[in-house]
């Protein structure tokens, strides 16, 4: 496992955008490590939510790598949790635990599974990997949090395969009439999911006009401009609504040979790949 050329201290001052894209590299390359060695994973995906989630790791969540559990942390669910080596990466880079043991990622007796599991890995609040679970189980952190008048937030990140889940509309419903305002569901939109494109296997659009007739302060923007993301997390929140952000993403993001293919949800890169893979994400020619 490669060592990152920094690593972002436990509580990052200020980030700076070209620290959040340095991150979002860096998450990129440890997932195509963890996933290689493993034989197995979901790089296509990991590649699409790796800017998301270093803009929430590389600023906007309110956490203690150093006490996990503290009380008053900001709570992130990943419900498309077949993208967990991009976030057991971000994890790692921020601390929560050692880097090396990214190596480790879906081995026998390893706290890196192939999807997450909150009772074995650091950082993680719940297990996911079910698709359409995500949501539901952060709109009840949310209303626990505004019941007990503790002012974390909760954020949930979405595979947009997963919106065709009638679950999350149900919750998607009763948070907007509960005015989870306090809650943040990013939707990774890169319009793949296993086998076809999300439009072919059960038409999602107009999935922000749909997302704002149910109540919620919606936006879109580009899933792999950090500097939008941020701002779309940051910005003043709409009294009494949820928050959605609609990321507009490409599977695969930043490979040539993988982007925009549905092959790459869960398929391996041989070793060839993975070294152009790394030529292309750090411009070093292998």
């Amino acid at each position: 496992m490669r060592t990152p050329d920094s690593i972002m201290d436990v509580e990052p001052p200020c980030p700076t955008i070209v620290d959040i894209c340095d991150f979002a590299r860096h998450i990129r390359l440890g997932a195509l490590d963890a996933i290689a060695a493993a034989g197995l994973g979901h790089v296509g995906g990991d590649f699409s939510v790796a800017d998301i989630l270093a803009v929430l790791y590389g600023g906007t969540l309110r956490v203690n790598p150093v006490d996990p559990t503290w009380a008053g942390r900001d709570r992130l669910v990943l419900s498309k949790g077949h993208a967990a080596a991009s976030l057991y990466t971000a994890l790692a880079l921020r601390g929560f635990f050692p880097v090396d043991e990214l190596c480790t990622f879906a081995g026998p007796d390893s706290r890196l599974g192939g999807h997450p599991n909150r009772r074995k890995t650091p950082g993680v609040e719940t297990n996911t990997g079910p698709l359409g679970h995500g949501l539901p189980i952060a709109v009840g952190m949310a209303t626990g949090a505004r019941l007990a008048g503790a002012d974390w937030a909760t954020y949930v990140v979405v595979g947009d395969g997963e919106m065709q889940e009638g679950s999350n509309w149900e919750a998607i419903m009763f948070a907007a009439h509960r005015g989870l305002s306090n809650l943040t569901l990013l939707v990774d939109r890169n319009r793949l999911q296993q086998g076809a494109g999300t439009e072919e296997t059960n038409a999602l659009e107009p999935l922000d006009e749909k997302l704002a007739a149910f109540g919620w302060a919606t936006t879109v923007v580009d899933g792999h401009d950090v500097a939008a993301l941020d701002a779309a997390m940051k910005a003043p929140r709409a009294h009494g609504r949820p928050v959605a952000i609609v990321a507009n993403t490409v599977k695969g993001k930043g490979v040539s040979f993988m982007e925009n293919r549905s092959e790459w949800h869960h398929k391996v890169p041989s070793s060839e790949q993975v070294e152009q893979a790394i030529s292309e994400l750090t411009g070093v020619v292998l």
